[in-house]
């Protein structure tokens, strides 16, 4: 068997493990990284940018049908399947060869390709030919698609969304398992591509969203079009000639057997740690089999490994994965002096129509008495009345005595914008007085943040001069 040494090795060529390794490579420490299978990244290849592509089109085929509210007739319309797919699947090559690109650019010797599992605390076995003797090892193995037990067994009828991006065609029918992002995104894409498609989610919640006024708005806005089953459980699942025979109950008790051509699992991802032989790191263990660590050193206790991206089970998102990898990798090659580094305000969109997102702390992170939340409604703000999209809610919470805003969640137009708006705002630790002092230009979205920093205003002093108001006067504000 070769013997390789190095002072830092990463195990995991994804998003957090190409931050970790460029991280440590930065300190001029001796770096492998090391991939159990094709490079390229979730987000590239069957994550964040397929998605898009998918949603963008879906977008494209709705504002036709759609037209008419604004006078616009339009005689037919035809989603071809086929193409729709190509388009997918080119665009996402094209990102998936960027990131091949610059994985190529790093020296082949700083690279093996191989299934990577510890034999001790500081080896590593990759394959079946290399024992590599690492220093310090950051985990960046990533995660996979989780299956719930009563949909096994279905064969190629059970997609999860690693697969959707490689279809040639559009099915004509697809149940939805599962009522988060990756449920709800693709669920309402097919939908509006003309597939015929039910979102069944156990709980009452979409899209993880805390804050119930919120959640209530979403259901409105996105279940008034999309065939929402909440609180439904899937009893059976069984294939029955080219289709699957799915029962499910509801919360009243009422069971409900139909047929689907496919059946899409989006019920969360799991860690890929199983067969990573942990056991033999003597590192202290979860009750999901993950290492414990600080999510600001990434430090898994007091020893030489660290863990970043979806590998932790803590926050799946591309930006959260690529700051954690640069943490850990920078904290390696550092290593015993490591240091807390930067973690951003959390941020989390879902990209759905209308969008949903959720900044800062919300109402599942904040502390009864300590705060007081301010509104507004989109159905009659101005700018949203006149793109025909003037549904939803956003909803503030700032601190009592400070007056900072600690965060916002939301359902509403173009949200992803709004969104990153409040963050800045809460990370750089902005008032509400700070905030209305802003500029607000006119007719636009944003005019529907002041509205609700107002209305978090007079929660928050309970007292506030009329002349205030005035401005409130403006159509569509």
């Amino acid at each position: 068997m070769k013997r390789i040494e190095c002072e830092v090795a990463v195990v995991g060529a994804g998003s957090a493990g190409l931050s970790a390794f460029r991280a440590a490579k930065s300190h001029g420490r001796r770096t492998v990284l090391i991939e159990g299978g094709a490079y390229g990244t979730t987000c590239a290849r069957v994550g964040c940018m397929p998605s898009k592509l998918l949603i963008a089109a879906a977008e494209a085929a709705h504002g036709v049908a759609t037209a008419d509210g604004f006078g616009i007739a339009v005689e037919a319309m035809r989603v071809d399947g086929r193409a729709v797919m190509a388009r997918v699947r080119d665009e996402r090559n094209r990102f998936v060869g960027l990131v091949l690109d610059s994985v190529n650019g790093i020296p082949a010797e700083e690279r093996l390709l191989g299934h990577a599992r510890f034999v001790a605390p500081n080896r590593l076995q990759v394959g079946e030919g290399i024992e590599l003797h690492a220093e310090r090892i950051v985990i960046a193995t990533g995660s996979r698609p989780a299956i719930p037990d009563e949909l096994q067994g279905l064969g190629e009828r059970l997609v999860v969304n690693d697969d959707v991006f490689d279809w040639d065609d559009l099915p004509d029918s697809v149940a939805v398992v599962g009522a988060g992002v990756i449920g709800l995104e693709i669920g309402q894409a097919l939908h509006r591509l003309g597939v015929r498609v039910a979102v069944f989610g156990r709980g009452e919640r979409l899209a993880q969203i805390a804050d119930p006024e919120v959640n209530r708005a979403a259901l409105d806005s996105i279940g008034g079009k999309l065939d929402l089953r909440m609180r439904t459980a899937i009893v059976s699942a069984r294939v029955v000639g080219k289709e699957v025979e799915l029962q499910s109950r509801d919360a009243d008790g009422g069971v409900r057997t139909e047929r689907f051509r496919t059946v899409l699992a989006a019920t969360g991802r799991r860690p890929n740690l199983d067969k990573l032989g942990l056991e033999l790191t003597g590192l202290k263990l979860n009750d999901k089999g993950v290492p414990l660590f600080d999510p600001l050193t990434m430090q898994c206790g007091d020893s030489p490994i660290f863990i970043a991206g979806d590998a932790d089970n803590d926050k799946p998102l591309l930006h959260e994965a690529t700051d954690e990898g640069r943490i850990a990798g920078d904290n390696a090659a550092r290593f015993p002096e490591v240091a807390a580094g930067l973690r951003r305000l959390p941020l989390a969109i879902a990209f759905t129509d209308p969008q949903i997102a959720a900044v800062g702390r919300t109402v599942r992170d904040l502390e009864r008495g300590k705060y007081e939340c301010g509104q507004v409604s989109f159905a009659n703000q101005g700018r949203s009345r006149v793109m025909r999209q003037n549904r939803g809610l956003l909803r503030l919470y700032g601190e009592r005595g400070t007056h900072r805003l600690l965060g916002a969640e939301m359902v509403g137009p173009r949200a992803e914008h709004l969104a990153h708006l409040l963050a800045w705002a809460c990370q750089a630790g902005l008032t509400v007085d700070q905030l209305l002092d802003m500029p607000y230009y006119h007719p636009v979205i944003e005019e529907g943040v002041r509205t609700a920093m107002r209305d978090l205003k007079e929660s928050l002093t309970r007292q506030v001069d009329e002349i205030e108001h005035c401005a409130d006067c403006t159509p569509g504000i």
